[in-house]
């Protein structure tokens, strides 16, 4: 049974891994939740800024707040970025086939996404930088718009990363695709995006409480809050976010292509939401906790959320596993006829008889289109050649195994050294001895 009828499959290249497989895949899981988790900074931080330099035209407040949150934004954007290379080689090695389909299926999308992190960044440092001198320069709306900016393209950019990560998984459907914009709507798109967004939002509520929250933060530009109500504000963002993702979650899960759905998935999925009630339940008693005591629970609010992401991570990695498992094996059993088949060839070669030896005459049909004896064609005549190189044949040879280009008038002479050094040789030779009796 082909369950791939009208799949394309390719066959697999024919280089071993650099490491074991089992090693890559611990690497692209641990590699991917450490890049992801500045991305979730970056993204949420930009969010937020928005939403506080917002709330600042009312109260100056929430502006110092703004501006403080900004400070990270960079910092995590460029861990972000460095941080994404482990992944990117270990998806590139594990699944190059699927990969690179994807890649360019999403067509220009994917090719802008250099040029639209360069463009972003530029923002976020020009939101930074010009913040006291915008905001007393009457330039406030300008400095907005430019913050905001930034964050629309922090939320395009990575949808992009998601619709070819999603699209590589359904080879099914590569087919349906005529770009960018078709992809979205493969396999479940918008909930893993609304997924993502909400993620972001509540692991930076959570990393604010605890930047914030430090014994030696430096408040001074912060009046009008204090430690305790900055950690209570952050722990609300990250706990109410927490709970949306108890409907975010569910639309996920049941929005999923069923290509790669297994008891397995299952169980990851349902313990790792078991953990993420008790975080949920953690987080809301932080909140009833005085002001002396709030915080108290913070790393082991961490840790909860840690185990979570791990499996998360995890269930995207068996879902990944067991959705591409008929692509691969299909790619594996065509590879198998190829090399067979390539086997066989080799084999018959080999028991062929030799062809006859050209003679000089027959070989000279490679050059004869563009070189005639005493008229000048597409290159020189044979005359002047015989001229240049009297008594040189081997001068011959070495030009036309790698030619250069010395006249503008003419194009440039493609090289020959397919035909191998006897063959040229004979060539040589002859051209030489035509050359001399045209003259």
């Amino acid at each position: 049974m082909n369950l791939l009828a009208a799949t394309p499959i390719p066959r697999d290249l024919p280089l071993p891994l650099p490491v074991p497989e089992w090693l890559l895949v611990v690497c692209l899981v641990l590699f991917f939740l450490v890049h992801i988790l500045f991305v979730n900074l970056m993204v949420g931080g930009s969010l937020l800024v928005v939403v506080l330099e917002w709330l600042g035209l009312k109260n100056k407040r929430w502006d110092a707040l703004a501006h403080e949150v900004a400070q990270t934004i960079t910092v995590n954007k460029s861990l972000a970025v460095v941080m994404g290379i482990g992944p990117l080689l270990c998806i590139n090695l594990l699944y190059t086939m699927q990969w690179y389909a994807a890649n360019a299926l999403t067509g220009h999308a994917w090719l802008m996404i250099v040029p639209l992190v360069i463009v972003a960044f530029l923002l976020t440092y020009l939101h930074k930088y010009t913040w006291d001198t915008w905001t007393s320069g009457g330039k406030k709306t300008l400095h907005q718009l430019t913050g905001l900016g930034a964050a629309l393209l922090f939320l395009f950019i990575p949808l992009i990363f998601l619709a070819n990560v999603n699209l590589m998984l359904f080879p099914s459907e590569w087919e349906k695709v005529k770009g960018f914009f078709s992809s979205l709507s493969i396999g479940n798109v918008l909930p893993r995006y609304l997924h993502f967004m909400a993620a972001s939002l509540a692991m930076t509520g959570l990393f604010l409480a605890g930047w914030f929250g430090r014994a030696n933060a430096d408040l001074s530009h912060l009046e009008g809050f204090t430690r305790p109500e900055l950690r209570r504000l952050f722990y609300k963002v990250c706990a109410y976010v927490t709970l949306a993702q108890f409907v975010l979650g569910p639309l996920l899960l049941f929005t999923l292509p069923a290509a790669g759905i297994t008891t397995e998935l299952y169980v990851i999925i349902f313990s790792g939401a078991a953990v993420g009630l008790l975080t949920v339940w953690v987080l809301f008693g932080e909140l009833k906790r005085d002001d002396a005591r709030i915080g108290s629970r913070y790393w082991l609010i961490v840790m909860l959320f840690s185990i979570v992401v791990l499996g998360m991570g995890s269930g995207r990695h068996v879902y990944r596993q067991a959705a591409l498992a008929p692509h691969q094996e299909e790619i594996k059993e065509r590879t198998e006829r190829y090399a067979a088949a390539l086997a066989e060839f080799n084999k018959n070669l080999a028991a062929a008889p030799a062809p006859a030896e050209l003679t000089a005459e027959q070989l000279f049909m490679n050059c004869a289109a563009c070189h005639a004896p005493n008229v000048k064609l597409v290159g020189p005549p044979l005359t002047e050649i015989a001229q240049i190189y009297a008594g040189n044949p081997d001068g011959i040879v070495a030009w036309a195994k790698a030619p250069g280009k010395k006249r503008p008038e003419l194009p440039q002479m493609p090289p020959f050294a397919h035909l191998g050094d006897a063959s040229l040789r004979k060539i040589a030779e002859l051209m030489l001895e035509k050359g001399s009796a045209a003259k």
